[in-house]
């Protein structure tokens, strides 16, 4: 086996010589560095030679070697940054042989038909996408950010699979969308190939190393050597992603063209349960311990309401590729908990603050207590705005007058007995019959506000806040979306009129897997309440909530329960 592959295509620049392009950069940064010192040791061997007698050569031989010593010194120390700084490493769940022998046997099967290595291990990411990473760096395993095989000097790359892949993937598409992964271990034994990458990675850590204090002046010349061999690093790549597919033509060509169909839905989907579902519990201090199992039922759900997706789901008989691990819960709740970890920033484990939900109880302890959670937020905000205007005295002044009649409205008394917080308070301070909205305005900036300082709380009581840095700081990849305040102030009383229906009119929490947390009535979900509430909020009309709050039997001046 010749274990390197072919890394010579048609059409595309040779891998290789791209390769070498990137090691004349380093070849050439060296010799700058060099210089001075070989000019000084021409002049100390003509001033012993007799041939540079005389002023100003000894002054001139002095500066130089000055320099020359002072460039040594600064090129060695950005040399044993470069080498020794810790290359970013993804955060992955590592998937030993003993857990998962079927795929360990599939992709040795891979392999074996492509006569490339096999990968050192095989580690699971919880995104749709798969790659080959290098843990063989020295920092590495002085760090002890990898251990075991894959860590030791010349293995192969560890194999990184997209957790959903193998919830919603059978084995066959897996092994299909694979294949060109797993060529790619071919090309990169190839030593040049190897050793430019390691260069890049170096320079790639060294710039990061450059945000240290007493370090900053290592950034820009790492940034300086990253822009001259950028192009030849980039084409170089796409020559061994070229190398690989080539490679794997051979192997399940035909099911590939499907499996990219199924790659593209997996990721529509996992991007929906992130946003819509996993992004409310963590929010509220929990994390959905199975989400691999939960894009499953999202992308059914997708499936039986897109007709693009129809037949996608006749699939789902045949054997998915999560059974190729001997434990796919324990898997899952794994990748769940990295999930939660990259893309919101919580915490490496479980704790009182930090809890696992199932799906199963997902309704109740999620989206329940996230909508009374901002229900108790909008009041909270209504304390701070709401101040009852005092009448005028006779006696008072023009500009007295003027300023409570810009005062604002005072908050609804309560009716027929209640007190405490009721929706027809939010009604109340948000009805504008002129329409201008400068209430609704006050209140959303209130929200906002209150919302910022609540994160910023949160994120300063994590013990790690403020000491990460680059691949170590989390979430990775935030999925927080960026919410106007006027969208701030629907969710919350959307969030007000849903307690109030769960209350008072027997409508229940649930679940969409597409939309997260929605209303129930009668165990169907009432999709009609938004276009009501923006009504309500962005032109200060409340007829149509209140129309639909009758209809369903609420009676706005009720108290809501808050927690």
């Amino acid at each position: 086996m010749s274990g390197t592959g072919s890394i010579m295509e048609a059409g595309v620049p040779s891998a290789r010589s791209r390769a070498l392009a990137v090691l004349r950069v380093r070849s050439r940064a060296l010799a700058v560095g060099l210089l001075p010192a070989a000019v000084a040791v021409v002049l100390v061997a003509a001033r012993m030679t007799g041939r540079l007698a005389g002023d100003p050569w000894p002054a001139v031989t002095l500066a130089v070697c000055a320099v020359a010593a002072l460039v040594l010194l600064v090129g060695g120390i950005f040399g044993a940054v470069v080498l020794r700084a810790s290359p970013a490493v993804t955060p992955t769940v590592p998937l030993s042989e003993a857990a998962a022998p079927d795929l360990y046997r599939l992709v040795q099967d891979l392999t074996d038909r492509m006569n490339v290595p096999a990968p050192s291990a095989i580690a699971l990411t919880p995104d749709c996408d798969s790659w080959l990473e290098d843990r063989t760096h020295a920092a590495h395993r002085r760090d002890g950010i990898s251990a075991g095989p894959e860590s030791q000097p010349g293995a192969a790359p560890v194999l990184v699979i997209g957790s959903p892949f193998l919830w919603w993937m059978r084995v066959a598409e897996l092994r299909a969308v694979l294949a060109p992964v797993v060529a790619g271990t071919g090309p990169s034994a190839h030593p040049d190939i190897a050793d430019a990458r390691g260069f890049v990675r170096g320079l790639d850590a060294a710039v990061d190393v450059g945000g240290r204090r007493g370090l900053g002046w290592i950034a820009a010349p790492a940034r300086l050597l990253l822009r001259l061999c950028r192009v030849d690093a980039a084409e170089m790549e796409r020559g061994v992603a070229a190398a690989a597919s080539e490679r794997a033509q051979g192997v399940d060509y035909g099911l590939r063209i499907v499996a990219q169909e199924q790659v593209g839905l997996a990721y529509a989907g996992w991007d929906r349960l992130l946003t819509r579902v996993a992004l409310p519990a963590w929010r509220m201090g929990r994390w959905p311990a199975h989400l691999d199992a939960g894009v499953v039922s999202a992308l059914t759900e997708l499936s039986r309401r897109d007709r693009l997706a129809d037949g996608f789901t006749s699939r789902l008989g045949e054997r998915p590729a999560c059974d190729l691990l001997e434990q796919p819960g324990a898997v899952d709740e794994a990748a769940s908990l990295l999930a939660a970890r990259l893309f919101h920033g919580g915490p490496a484990g479980t704790g009182p603050q930090w809890s696992p939900v199932e799906w199963a109880a997902y309704p109740e302890e999620v989206v329940d207590r996230k909508w009374r959670t901002e229900a108790a937020r909008l009041h909270t905000a209504l304390d701070a705005l709401t101040v009852p205007a005092a009448p005028p005295a006779p006696s008072a002044s023009a500009s007295a007058s003027a300023s409570a009649a810009f005062a604002p409205a005072p908050a609804p008394t309560a009716v027929d007995g209640f007190a405490g917080p009721t929706l027809e308070r939010v009604l109340g301070y948000l009805t504008d019959p002129a329409g201008a909205g400068a209430a609704g305005e006050a209140l959303a900036g209130r929200l906002s506000g209150d919302l910022a300082r609540e994160e910023r709380a949160a994120g300063a009581a994590q013990p790690s806040a403020g000491k990460a840095r680059g691949a170590d700081a989390v979430p990775l990849f935030p999925l927080q979306p960026p919410r106007s305040g006027r969208d701030l102030l629907a969710d919350h009383v959307t969030a007000m009129v849903c307690c109030a229906a769960v209350d008072y009119a027997g409508a229940a929490p649930g679940l969409d897997w597409l939309d997260g947390p929605v209303l129930l009535v009668g165990g169907d979900r009432r999709s009609d309440l938004a276009p009501r509430v923006l009504c309500l909020v962005e032109d200060g009309d409340p007829e149509p909530l209140r129309d639909w709050l009758a209809d369903l039997g609420v009676r706005p001046e009720k108290p809501v329960r808050l927690v």
